[in-house]
């Protein structure tokens, strides 16, 4: 560790031993690949947390995470199956950082077992089942969290701001892009040591097992919506907060083919969202582009009859129409866009404690989920697909 890491980590550490046992949140982690274990050390920035366990079936990552965990003054317990995870008495809270093939079942799972739950997007992987979850969701006392930093973020909370005052005038068209590429990541490397393959593959359909389809799981559709839907979770929901959007009417989709040998989900999708609050959400993702830097490589552009507002990760511009050379404002994070995890988790666990409502509840993951899951139908259908919200179902 660096040293000044090892210093703020030891600074936690310390804090975490003198908070009073009734004022702790014994969390477990669910889940401990990279992403998994970066948000568990964002946990751990909170003198309140402990980290009480850890499950994987993947032997290397459980290590990794239990080894950073004890740099932070945590010494969790290894479990190598979940439910006995969620057994564990000890545990208050969850970080579901699994494929997206697990969330459905593990969030239903942990709330029968009476834990509070953060949960990585998307939420689910059908619409059936995000209805099944957000009815599970007005059934339970516990707290759950989609992991949607967006809703926590503070240049997102302000541009809304910005939207409801009316200063765009009616914004009938919001346009969202996202730029990466994922066709030069070469060969997965080999497996570094034992995974429980059966485990891993859960609900989803029985496969030989590849390297390829552990490592890149998102590309696959066994476990996964594709790029669209891993990226698009991110966009539509922020797209969903700017505007105070409800459920879409119908979504439409066109795709180029996939270049990546053996998956079969594509790099490059257009998506068309319809709303009833009368504008069309537009995402184009293209992941067969070239690399931007990340401050570069999203935007969403909300064209107003009065003026236009562009916001990325880090700048929210509004152009006064007539005057669109110049940005008639520029605002920046106080923090940048890497924080707002920090503040996701931070309205988590204030929840955790006060039992609120948090930022990104289940009905608002499944809203965001359920937009490139009638992308990803559209793609096989061929054709523009309904959503009747009253009856919380696909249109045939």
């Amino acid at each position: 560790m660096k040293r000044t890491t090892f210093i703020m980590a030891g600074g936690a550490a310390l804090l975490r031993a003198q908070t009073a046992p009734s004022e702790q949140i014994n969390l477990g982690v669910i889940g401990s690949g990279s992403r998994g274990t970066f948000v568990m050390t964002v946990f751990q920035k909170n003198a309140a947390v402990r980290v009480g366990a850890i499950a994987d079936v993947y032997e290397p990552n459980l290590e990794n995470a239990l080894s950073v965990a004890a740099k932070a003054g945590s010494h969790p317990k290894p479990y190598r199956n979940y439910k006995q995870l969620l057994d564990d008495k000890s545990i208050q809270a969850v970080l579901i950082a699994t494929p997206e093939h697990w969330h459905h079942r593990m969030v239903l799972d942990a709330i029968a077992a009476g834990k509070d739950v953060y949960v990585e997007k998307p939420l689910c992987q059908t619409p059936e089942q995000g209805v099944e979850l957000v009815e599970a969701e007005k059934k339970t006392k516990q707290i759950v969290q989609v992991g949607m930093q967006r809703r926590s973020y503070d240049l997102y909370l302000d541009a809304r701001k910005i939207v409801a005052a009316g200063t765009l005038g009616q914004v009938h068209m919001v346009r969202s892009w996202w730029l990466n590429n994922s066709l030069t990541a070469g060969t997965p490397r080999k497996l570094d040591g034992p995974l429980d393959w059966e485990q891993w593959q859960g609900p989803a359909v029985r496969r030989p097992m590849e390297v390829d389809r552990f490592r890149r799981w998102r590309a696959y559709s066994d476990y996964a919506g594709g790029i669209v839907a891993d990226q698009g979770a991110h966009v539509f929901d922020g797209l969903h907060l700017l505007m105070n959007a409800s459920y879409p009417l119908a979504v439409n989709a066109s795709a180029g083919r996939p270049h990546t040998p053996g998956v079969d989900t594509p790099e490059s999708v257009v998506v068309v969202a319809e709303y009833p609050e009368d504008f069309l959400g537009i995402f184009t993702i293209n992941y067969a582009a070239m690399k931007y830097q990340s401050k570069n490589d999203q935007l969403n552009q909300l064209d107003g009859t009065l003026a236009r507002m562009d916001v990325s990760r880090e700048e929210c511009r509004v152009y006064l129409q007539g005057k669109e050379d110049t940005p008639a404002s520029v605002a920046k994070s106080a923090r940048g866009f890497g924080y707002a995890t920090d503040l996701h988790v931070e309205n988590f666990l204030a929840c955790v404690k006060s039992r609120q409502t948090p930022t990104a509840p289940m009905r608002l993951g499944f809203q965001a989920a359920l937009v490139t899951q009638l992308a990803n139908l559209s793609l096989k259908q061929g054709r523009r697909m309904k959503w009747n919200a009253a009856r919380q179902r696909v249109e045939i």
